[in-house]
């Protein structure tokens, strides 16, 4: 495979196109429709849609029924079929056709010099400011038919699929302006069916307001299908004797907008984004109702007829047309992340004022020690209290030091506990370690200085064994603190260890969402000034376990891995299960220049950092050897929780049922696809 290359990793780039029409000039119009073509053509697009009547114009009433109108669209049809014959894209046109003894509004899908097929829009509006049923038939009941175009007959209907034999799960389907409006859209039926990309050519004038409502429409009609839409509406050019137009013409994905044109150009402008065929097709797996709801309208859904061509598509790196993230959990958007926040936060609350609610009220226990995750479910405990109306005084905070413990972190510690007003204890784990350590022969109790596992995990586990033997003595549950990340990575001790607790309300919260829920946290003033300030500091904080003593502090990210890159991988592997090899393109996309793209609202300056493709392999590796092959046994026995990102959670009772014996040779032998290829400006590479 060349490593680099869209087509290689299940994308397809797609356009929406829009210009100046020529008002009954078919000529000049197939002209414009050609110069759109080549520029896509160059860009390597594999399906470009063009607005509604684009051949003659939309607005032309009643010339529509003109025979020199309608000759000059054949043969404007005629020249575009054999422009295209050198070109990649399939060309989705629109025009008028006669047929029978009807004129019909027609997406016309040609692709290298032939007409593929032929689709009539269902549903001619005649109402408010439209008069199409005047001049033009609806065809809707146009099934299993073909019409004459050019000498030659091609298929005609709405029951028509387009697909691409050697670009797996391109399936095109076109519907006209009005038939998106409708309770029922052909396209709905379309998908069902199996299209993949929904094609609307649009003339669609504009008026206040009516932007907004084609933006919920074509997102909704792609979230509902699980599908690409593409919208192309009418711009400058058309007539204004009593409206106007605005050549909107943009790209969504599975609800999320891809592209957008901007809207009044005064010149040819397209919208242009990477379909993501793969994650449209996985979603379609894994969301059953989606092929229910198929079985239930088989009889409108089974007898779709399906054109297949051949795309040959560019396999040379065309670099990628579509924003990646880079934390997929935390978005970029400020008001996004915003509303995240205030929604993961109160899922949280929520979840354990209910939990505490329904097994009679007891104290909470927690251990608390100055990182990022105790501290984010302390707050959460006071806030959850809070709301209950309980005084914070009933959640029960320990700070348990060991043999590493920072003076820092400590006193970050109590600094927070005491600033939220819960009740406040430390208790040092030190000499029980020490005599576990000795009772078992560990080289450390004779003066080696061997950190192993054993003498990690020995404080580790005494520090939840203390949680639990308190919360019997105390009336109380122990509320966990461990996250959504290192569940994935299993880095975490099992059983009488950091795995376990009562409840736990970080379980379904990535590490890097963590820090902006502190951060809004401190932003939305719930707790006062004091308490922000500490929270702030806890921010600055290296992650570390602090277990291992020594003048370095032991660094978790040093040994196990970025958490920014587990959580990217994290995010596609649970998310849509893509593959690694897949990853490690949107990830070098994403990463390997940290002046590209958005960062989250107010992420540190100095962290802003890159990563190469050879450190994303390496991690990715990293992932799918914990993930797949180890971790899987402390998830099959973790505690209850709620499950907080759309990304997904780990819970054996809700998202990720695996075995506890598994492996990960399938995701390793698909690593090795890609032997490090070089950069793609590396003058080395085939793809540059």
């Amino acid at each position: 495979m060349n490593f680099w290359s869209i087509y290689q990793h299940g994308f397809a780039r797609v356009a929406a196109c829009t210009g100046h029409t020529v008002i009954a000039d078919p000529p000049a119009n197939a002209e414009a429709v050609l110069r759109q073509a080549r520029r896509c053509a160059e860009e390597g697009v594999a399906v470009a849609v063009f607005p509604e009547m684009v051949l003659c114009g939309y607005s032309i009433e009643d010339l529509l029924l003109q025979d020199a109108l309608l000759d000059g669209v054949e043969a404007a049809l005629a020249s575009v079929v054999a422009g295209s014959a050198e070109l990649l894209p399939v060309l989705v046109v629109g025009a008028p056709l006669r047929h029978r003894n009807r004129i019909y509004n027609c997406a016309v899908v040609v692709h290298r010099g032939r007409i593929l097929g032929v689709v009539p829009k269902s549903y001619p509006p005649n109402y408010r400011e439209f008069y199409e049923r005047r001049q033009l038939a609806g065809g809707d009941d146009e099934r299993g038919g073909t019409i004459r175009v050019g000498g030659e007959a091609v298929p005609f209907g709405v029951d028509l699929l387009f697909e691409a034999a050697d670009v797996p799960g391109l399936v095109l389907h076109a519907e006209v302006c009005e038939d998106m409006w409708v309770p029922v859209p052909p396209s709905a039926e379309a998908a069902l069916a199996g299209a993949t990309v929904l094609a609307n050519l649009s003339g669609s004038p504009i008026t206040v307001g009516r932007a907004e409502d084609r933006r919920l429409l074509c997102r909704s009609a792609s979230s509902r299908c699980l599908a690409a839409y593409v919208y192309a509406a009418a711009g400058l050019g058309e007539s204004t004797t009593d409206l106007s137009w605005d050549g909107q013409a943009m790209i969504y994905e599975n609800g999320v907008l891809l592209d957008e044109s901007d809207r009044f150009p005064l010149a040819d402008q397209h919208a242009v984004a990477d379909v993501d065929l793969d994650l449209l097709r996985q979603e379609r797996q894994r969301m059953g109702t989606f092929d229910d709801n198929r079985r239930t309208h088989s009889a409108r859904t089974g007898d779709f007829r399906t054109v297949t061509f051949t795309l040959e598509p560019p396999l040379t790196d065309l670099g990628l047309r579509r924003r990646v993230e880079r934390f997929p959990f935390v978005p970029a958007d400020p008001d996004r992340l915003a509303l995240d926040c205030y929604e993961a936060y109160n899922i949280q609350v929520a979840g354990l004022q209910q939990r505490l609610a329904a097994i009679g009220g007891p104290k909470v226990v927690i251990g608390v020690s100055g990182g990022l995750d105790s501290t984010h479910a302390l707050i959460v405990a006071a806030r959850a209290m809070d709301r209950a109306g309980r005084p914070r005084s009933d959640i029960l905070a320990f700070t348990l030091p060991g043999f590493a413990t920072s003076d820092h972190t400590k006193d970050n510690a109590h600094k927070l506990m005491n600033s939220l007003g819960v009740t406040a204890a430390e208790l040092d784990i030190t000499p029980t370690a020490r005599l576990m350590l000795k009772e078992m022969g560990h080289p450390f109790a004779s003066g080696e200085p061997v950190y192993d596992v054993t003498f990690e995990n020995v404080q580790a586990g005494l520090r939840t064994d203390y949680l639990f033997r308190l919360a019997n003595q105390r009336d109380g549950i122990v509320l966990g603190t461990g996250d959504l990340s290192e569940l994935a990575l299993g880095w975490s001790t099992y059983g009488v260890g950091d795995q376990m607790s009562h409840y736990n309300v970080n379980g379904g919260v990535p590490k890097t969402l963590i820090q902006h829920l502190i951060r809004w946290v401190i932003s939305s003033g719930q707790f006062g000034e004091e308490t922000g300030d500490t929270l702030a500091a806890i921010l600055d904080t290296e992650i570390s376990p602090e277990l291992v003593p020594g003048e370095e502090m032991q660094s978790t990210e040093s040994k196990i891995g970025p958490y920014a890159l587990h959580d990217f991988t994290l995010f596609h592997v649970l998310r849509y299960g893509f593959r690694p090899s897949k990853i490690a393109f949107l990830a070098w996309h994403a990463w390997h220049d940290p002046e590209a793209g958005a960062w989250p609202p107010n992420f540190p300056e100095a962290k802003r950092v890159a990563y190469d493709l050879a450190e994303i392999r390496r991690w990715l590796e990293v992932f799918c050897r914990r993930f797949f092959a180890f971790a899987q046994f402390k998830r099959s026995a973790m505690p209850n929780g709620p499950k907080v990102s759309a990304g997904g959670s780990l819970s054996p009772r809700g998202d990720w049922r695996a075995p506890s014996d598994g492996n990960a040779r399938a995701w390793l032998r698909d690593l090795a696809r890609f032997d490090d290829p070089a950069a793609p400006d590396d003058p080395d590479d085939p793809a540059a």
